[in-house]
């Protein structure tokens, strides 16, 4: 029988905290344990230490993981919470991610000060977005607007656009939703326009192959949706061998017994982009997912990508 807390590790800003909080919430209702047998740990990963470049500039996705992941490894952490989309395609060995709480809206937020539509911005305008598929994707559809690098905590973000820095900013409405922030948005992004980053607005958890004590605790809150449908947008997401030097967008939606999805590369100035759609039975969704992945790969041509990445 478990007598020390479970010990959950998280980064420490404020949605970070949240995400950690909704789980341990959904634990202790899930096994009828207090929270109390639930202990959330706060780890600096260089990502948060490092704020004034993209995450191209500075190595990537892992940035936000290793330091977790480390702890992990070592049995410091019993599992970690992460935003999934922060995740690398290839995880330490001996890692997985056993589990995804029900997804949360996975389309981006526009916040507008001089316009309150994307597409009403005044010529010229400048957006704060350091995310190379937002870049991409506003390109596309506004190849007169001037987006610049803009890091920090969504409070930072939201400072800086009053201040006046900014004309907009982009957000993920799941993040403003879990802060209680949604009312902040001018906008909500068509995803068949504005498609999201593969696996935005879902919450997984990190934990250790062959650890059964954890495991099949974590079994009881994994939503089963969510793990099929992130699990289509990884597997399509590794196929590309994604980065944060990728503009990649990828979108799957599970019913159950079916999946959908939609992806799309583009330039990182948005003049050429492709897209692929595919549908079949959820159980096959990381094939399904990978199969995309080599169709659009196909399709682009290898050159689309070595000509710029």
């Amino acid at each position: 029988m478990q007598t020390k807390p479970f010990r959950i590790g998280t980064r420490g800003s404020p949605l970070a905290l949240a995400q950690a909080h909704e789980t341990r919430d959904r634990l202790v209702a899930a096994h009828g344990m207090p929270a109390e047998m639930f202990e959330i740990v706060v780890l600096s990963t260089m990502g948060d230490r490092i704020t004034d470049r993209s995450l191209s500039e500075i190595g990537g996705k892992g940035l936000f993981t290793q330091e977790l992941e480390d702890m992990l490894t070592s049995g410091g952490l019993d599992f970690a919470v992460h935003s999934s989309k922060d995740m690398p395609t290839k995880l330490p060995t001996g890692l997985y991610l056993s589990a995804y709480l029900p997804r949360e809206d996975a389309r981006d937020a526009f916040v507008g000060r001089t316009a309150a539509k994307l597409l009403d911005l005044p010529q010229g305008a400048t957006i704060g977005s350091s995310s190379l598929r937002r870049q991409a994707l506003i390109k596309r559809l506004r190849p007169d607007i001037n987006v610049i690098t803009y890091r920090g905590l969504v409070d930072t973000r939201l400072r800086k656009l009053a201040e006046g820095q900014v004309d907009a900013t982009l957000l993920a409405f799941a993040g403003l939703k879990r802060l209680g922030k949604d009312d902040v948005l001018t906008e909500l992004l068509d995803p068949e326009t504005f498609p999201p980053a593969p696996a935005q607005g879902a919450i997984c958890i990190e934990s250790r192959i062959g650890d059964d004590r954890v495991n099949s605790l974590l079994e009881a809150i994994n939503d089963a949706r969510t793990h099929e449908a992130v699990t289509c947008e990884r597997a399509f997401l590794g196929t590309l061998d994604g980065s944060c030097r990728t503009p990649i967008a990828g979108y799957a939606v599970s019913d159950g017994e079916n999946i959908r999805f939609s992806g799309m590369v583009l330039t990182p100035d948005g003049s050429e982009y492709f897209r692929v759609s595919t549908e079949g039975k959820a159980a096959d969704a990381e094939r399904l997912g990978a199969k995309a992945g080599d169709d659009i790969r196909l399709d682009a041509g290898p050159d689309f990508f070595s000509s710029w990445v």
